[in-house]
């Protein structure tokens, strides 16, 4: 039989398995040769000492042979004669939501503005290279969402929504290492992740789904407070009593379309801010109180941060940090500068950036009040096209060093950073309201005085971060998971207002499909 213990060692027994055994034997009274396998269930850091230890939680196998269990896919039905539900978007809500309808015997028609993972790399590179922003295809849209080629990060609060662990397998089950299983704060890393989603995608369309890119959605057809079916950019009708809108938090267009069609939307609070970019090493020398020059050691990842502060009377916040990461340009039309972070899965980036953002209030919209329920959307958009401007309308991003910030000085050089299109010093109060920069400048203050060294002019702030949540909110029934006013519109996910990340995302996918069902 197996024996879990839950047992905290240093980092370089954690991850030499001998050591680990060896440790595990003397807390059983046993010697090494007796036990067979040492399995670890789960795994964190603890950094808040000077000495840093890593939690462990194993089952020790001793008096038993250790069988490794595959992780298998569901019982998959063909469903290609099934009743048809479309799904708007090929993010993880859409793509979870499309696996569990052939669990259910029902057939999805995957409807996707943007290309599959292997062609989007074209249009990520243009804009990176050529700083051209193709509309339907970037960082946002495309087969896998904004999380395929933006970091992959899979941490999530969330439990209490679904879960988590049967989506992890899943993810496992098409091709994602086991770690994931295994550690506080999994990441699969957008250098893997596209393989992962390939995977389901050639798995929807084996059992008898429908995956349609470039297929951008112009119209949802409504008869009787009822939904017909779908029309795209190319004239074509596609009807359906069903339809999963799993859009994401960008799709500004169908935010539009709904208000247009006076299919009830709200504005929703979200959060905004820049992101800043630290050498990793400034970071780990932070939190693991090792020394700048000599550095973590092999047996301790990139260290991330968590740090929360309450700022004239609004949170600010780390967002989507990413360890070992870079800088991405993100925005999904010509004429905007936004950004975001990711990481690849050896997170062996010798830069650590993340989002840093305030919490935006509704009031905040108020200039933008003749917009209705796309308040929100359109302070966004304004705060991205200026940053725009005023870095010279190009995907080159206004920039600036943090000290500088802090005093209002415009920097007199902005270092190279991951950012691949490049940056342009500018006095970011330029690019935001004035709220926004005041609160921003003694926040980070603020942060300095917990994370000695974090304010620095080392490290550079990239703005706008404005993609944190969508600007909308698209209400249902909590118990039919349908729109309030329009019958058989699941509105799912990011976008419409009831998911933060790839997990929660794929959550909420899965909700929406087994209402289907009814």
């Amino acid at each position: 039989m197996s024996r879990e213990l839950q047992i905290q060692v240093a980092p370089e027994v954690a991850a030499q398995q001998p050591l680990l055994t060896e440790h595990i034997a003397k807390l059983m009274h046993m010697k090494p040769e007796e036990i067979r396998h040492v399995a670890i269930l789960k795994r964190s850091i603890d950094a808040r000492q000077k000495t840093v230890k890593v939690n462990l939680k194993v089952a020790v196998y001793h008096d038993e042979e250790y069988t490794e269990n595959k992780l298998q896919l569901p019982e998959y039905k063909h469903v290609s004669n099934a009743p048809e539900v479309i799904i708007i978007g090929a993010g993880p809500a859409g793509l979870f939501a499309a696996l569990q309808l052939i669990e259910l015997g029902l057939k999805p028609i995957v409807l996707e503005r943007g290309k599959d993972v292997q062609e989007r790399r074209r249009d990520l590179k243009a804009i990176n290279r050529d700083h051209v922003v193709d509309g339907d295809s970037n960082y946002c849209y495309g087969e896998g969402g904004a999380g395929t080629y933006s970091d992959g990060k899979l941490y999530t609060r969330s439990k209490k929504r679904g879960d988590v662990d049967r989506i992890l397998r899943l993810f496992v089950a098409f091709g994602a290492s086991e770690e994931i299983l295994v550690e506080a704060h999994p990441h699969i890393g957008t250098n893997k992740l596209p393989k992962i989603i390939k995977a389901m995608r050639e798995k929807i369309i084996e059992f008898g789904g429908q995956v349609l890119f470039n297929t951008r959605v112009t119209d949802i057809l409504v008869k009787s407070s009822a939904v017909e079916g779908v029309v795209t950019q190319n004239g074509d009708t596609i009807n359906a009593k069903k339809i999963i809108l799993a859009t994401g938090h960008s799709a500004r267009d169908i935010f539009e379309l709904l208000d247009r069609k006076k299919i009830f939307i709200e504005a929703k609070p979200f959060a905004l801010g820049v992101r800043a970019e630290h050498p990793q090493s400034l970071i780990d020398s932070i939190q693991y109180s090792c020394d700048f020059n000599s550095g973590r050691g092999e047996f301790l990842p990139p260290a991330p941060y968590a740090i929360v502060k309450q700022v004239g009377g609004r949170g600010m916040y780390s967002f989507c940090m990413c360890p070992g990461g870079v800088i991405a340009p993100c925005a999904t039309s010509p004429g905007e500068v936004v950004t975001n972070g990711w990481s690849p899965s050896k997170r062996d980036q010798e830069t650590a950036n993340s989002g840093i953002v305030v919490e935006l209030k509704l009031e905040d919209f108020k200039p933008f009040a003749k917009f209705g329920a796309l308040a929100g959307m359109e302070f966004q958009k304004a705060i991205e096209q200026q940053a725009w401007r005023v870095a010279g309308e190009t995907q080159r991003v206004p920039a600036q060093r943090m000290i500088d910030f802090t005093q209002s000085k415009v920097s007199s050089n902005i270092p190279k950073t991951s950012y691949v299109p490049g940056t342009t010093s500018v006095e970011l109060g330029q690019v935001f309201p004035g709220f926004l920069t005041q609160t921003l400048r003694e926040g980070f203050k603020e942060f300095g005085k917990s994370m000695r060294g974090y304010l620095t002019n080392e490290a550079i702030l990239h703005a706008p971060e404005s993609r944190t949540s969508s600007p909308v909110r698209i209400p249902r029934d909590p118990e039919t998971l349908e729109h309030l006013q329009i019958k058989g519109l699941y509105p799912c996910g990011e976008g419409a207002g009831f998911a933060g990340g790839i997990i929660s995302a794929a959550i909420d996918g899965e909700k929406c499909a087994l209402k289907c069902i009814n």
